[in-house]
């Protein structure tokens, strides 16, 4: 029997959104390879994350909760991590595509000397092992890749996969010891400087983005006011970003974030092949742009050729009085 590994990541006692969908996808391939599914939880305080993960899916939770690990540090997980997998031997290790999840991967696939495939938006079982689908070529295709032998190391694109649904299982937790002692880390956490309001463009369902069409700072305005009335995000081109109309942290693109909101509306967007490999995989793309050659409407699913200062506060009212 195959053994499926994943690796929950949490926020304030709260799994986050990306883990979420990593157990929906591994409580899927544990039921193709007739394999157990073991979820990994570490942190501090995070009984009822374990408690959770069992509901959605889990067959087993192991981990480690401890004051070390309030706060990721990847002095304090990488090791930890590693020890983990090399001690139980999964055949299979899932994580999340965040920041935490390519950085923890990277460390267990480098001292386990396994194979990693990044980014991927599909999984199936072929010949009892995994065949991954991800995007190359800036999104331009997509590859089928599998690691033929041992352990296999796979992050999972944001919101490429549904998320695990409660399934009522409950459980109890195996907790082990930390690896390396707090004074032995060579990092410390000491702040956090939390961002107000706003939508996370990762985890966004609607995407409203800007582009070199909106011409400055004060063009953003009617591009940021219909995504608050869809209840969306704000994102821009890196063409924005570099003129400086709006901060790095809206960038959607190969140099910025990479997205899959149900819907990306590119407002005076051209669509430089590096945008598109950040929101391509979109499940609605709508296109606003005055030139009607511009390469964004090959690729979007509906497509408006004029003004999006005439078009936006019209599609920003409609919407308000549709939604009330």
């Amino acid at each position: 029997m195959s053994n499926i590994y994943v690796y929950i990541e949490s926020y304030q006692g709260q799994m986050v959104s990306a883990s979420l969908e990593a157990l929906g996808a591994a409580r899927g391939i544990a039921d193709e390879l007739d394999a157990e599914l073991t979820a990994i939880v570490l942190g501090h305080g995070v009984g009822d994350v374990a408690t959770a993960a069992f509901d959605l899916g889990a067959d087993n939770v192991l981990g480690a909760d401890d004051p070390s690990l309030a706060e990721y540090r990847a002095d304090a997980y990488g090791p930890l991590l590693s020890h983990i997998v090399g001690e139980y031997t999964p055949d299979v290790f899932l994580a999340g595509a965040t920041s935490q999840g390519r950085d923890l991967s990277a460390w267990v696939a480098a001292d386990l000397e396994a194979g990693v495939i990044a980014d991927v938006t599909g999984l199936r079982v072929e010949n009892g092992r995994l065949l991954a689908t991800r995007p190359v070529y800036a999104s331009k295709l997509l590859c089928d890749t599998t690691i033929p032998a041992g352990l296999q190391i796979v992050t999972l694109r944001s919101r490429a996969f549904s998320p695990a649904t409660s399934m009522g299982n409950t459980g109890e937790a195996h907790w082990i010891d930390p690896i390396v002692a707090e004074g032995d880390l060579t990092t410390a956490v000491v702040g956090f400087k939390a961002k107000e309001g706003g939508v996370s463009l990762t985890e966004a369902k609607i995407i409203v983005s800007g582009g070199r069409g909106v011409g400055g700072p004060e063009g953003f305005a009617p591009v940021k006011a219909l995504a608050e009335t869809l209840g969306g995000a704000l994102g821009a081109s890196r063409a924005a970003v570099d003129a400086g109309w709006i901060p790095y942290e809206h960038q959607v693109g190969q140099t910025g974030k990479t997205v899959s909101p149900d819907l990306y509306i590119a407002c005076g967007i051209s669509g430089a092949i590096q945008h598109q490999a950040g929101m391509r995989t979109a499940k609605v793309i709508v296109a606003i742009n005055k030139d009607g050659e511009a390469p964004i409407f090959k690729l979007a699913s509906y497509g408006i050729v004029g003004d999006l200062f005439t078009i936006l506060p019209a599609l920003q009212a409609a919407f308000a009085k549709r939604l009330g």
